[in-house]
C-alpha cells in the first residue's frame, strides 16, 4: 500500500521500486490490487444507496440491493480491466523492444497507474456531481501522466520510445473504455439497470 503514497508524492521513485520488486501477477492483486480496488465500489454504494444526489431540490437515491449488484460488477469490472490493459502492455513490450517484458511488470504498470483513480474513487462517499467530474479528469490526468513517466523506467528505454509506448497504451485503454460503456448499455438492457428509491 505504500506504493500509493508514493505515487503521489514521488512517482519517479516510486516506479524504480516496482520495477526492481520481483513480484508475481498473482502477487500484484493479492497484495495491492483486490484491496484497493475495492474502495471506490463500497464509496459509490454508500454514496448511491444512502446519501443519494441532489438534483433540482431533490435526492435520487439507488436501491440497497440495486447499489450493491452494480458495485459488484464495478469491481469485478475493475479486476478484469486492469488485467485485460495489463495483458495489452505486455503484448505490446514486444513491439517496443521492453526489457522487462513479463507479465508480471505489465499488470504491475496497469494497476500502480490507477493509483488515482483508486483514491478518488472514495469521492463516493459524498456524491456532488460536479466535484466528482472534477476530481475525476484531475485523476485521470494524473493517472496518464504516471504511465508516460512509467512506462520507461518499467521497461527500461529511452524516454521517446516510452513515450510513443505510452500513447499505445493510452488507445487501448480509450477503447477498453469506449467497450465498457457499450457493455454497461447491454446489461441495462438485460435487466441490470439500476433500481431507485423513488
Amino acid at each position: 500500500m505504500k506504493h500509493i503514497l508514493g505515487m503521489l508524492t514521488n512517482p519517479q521513485q516510486e516506479w524504480q521500486r516496482i520495477r526492481d520488486r520481483n513480484d508475481s501477477v498473482a502477487g500484484h492483486y493479492f497484495r495491492y490490487l483486490i484491496w484497493v480496488a475495492v474502495l471506490p465500489p463500497i464509496a459509490w454504494w454508500y454514496g448511491a444507496s444512502q446519501i443519494g444526489w441532489e438534483l433540482s431540490g431533490r435526492s435520487i437515491r439507488l436501491t440497497s440491493e440495486s447499489a450493491a449488484m452494480m458495485m459488484g460488477m464495478f469491481y469485478i469490472t475493475i479486476l478484469g480491466a486492469v488485467a485485460f490493459l495489463g495483458m495489452m502492455i505486455h503484448w505490446m513490450a514486444k513491439t517496443y523492444d521492453a526489457r522487462n517484458d513479463d507479465a508480471a511488470h505489465a499488470i504491475g504498470v496497469a494497476a500502480y497507474m490507477c493509483a488515482p483513480m483508486f483514491l478518488v474513487g472514495l469521492t463516493g462517499f459524498y456524491p456532488n456531481l460536479w466535484l466528482d467530474m472534477l476530481l475525476g479528469t484531475l485523476a485521470a490526468a494524473y493517472t496518464i501522466y504516471l504511465l508516460y513517466i512509467g512506462i520507461p523506467i518499467v521497461y527500461d528505454m529511452p524516454k521517446e520510445r516510452g513515450f510513443l509506448f505510452a500513447s499505445a497504451t493510452v488507445a487501448v485503454g480509450l477503447v477498453l473504455m469506449v467497450s465498457l460503456m457499450g457493455l454497461t448499455v447491454f446489461l441495462w438492457e438485460m435487466g441490470f439497470s439500476p433500481i431507485f428509491t423513488d
